[in-house]
């Protein structure tokens, strides 16, 4: 992820709200873009333990899921330019669908993600 603080991200921030309260410079929080189209909402977490450490950030809107440029624009938000991000799609056995129109973004910290050959992507 970026370092923090998040310049860009940072005006997004989503202050005085109980359940995601978070303060400049931390490096989780929810973020909400307010556009004409739909109010794009982010929530960010870093450093989750478990077998692995991962960054996630998710990214919703009220009523339909994130195109591929709202997406583009999340991972620009908090990850830096050279850094590989994923979508997974898990076995449905493993599906948690806590909102309908929400996406996820996932970076593994300590390890790089293998790539497909450029040509395929």
């Amino acid at each position: 992820m970026r370092p923090t603080p998040w310049e860009e991200a940072e005006k997004y921030r989503l202050l005085g709200d109980e359940k995601y309260e978070s303060v400049y410079g931390d490096n989780f929080g929810a973020f909400i873009i307010h556009r004409i189209i739909g109010n794009l909402r982010m929530l960010v977490s870093a450093g989750e333990k478990g077998k692995y450490a991962w960054e996630h950030v998710s990214v919703s809107l009220a009523d339909r899921c994130p195109t591929w440029a709202e997406m583009d624009r999340a991972k620009k938000l908090f990850w830096l330019p050279e850094e590989t991000v994923i979508q997974y799609h898990v076995p449905e056995r493993e599906h948690i669908n806590m909102h309908p129109y929400t996406l996820h973004l996932w970076r593994p910290i300590g390890f790089e993600i293998p790539l497909p050959p450029p040509i395929m992507v």
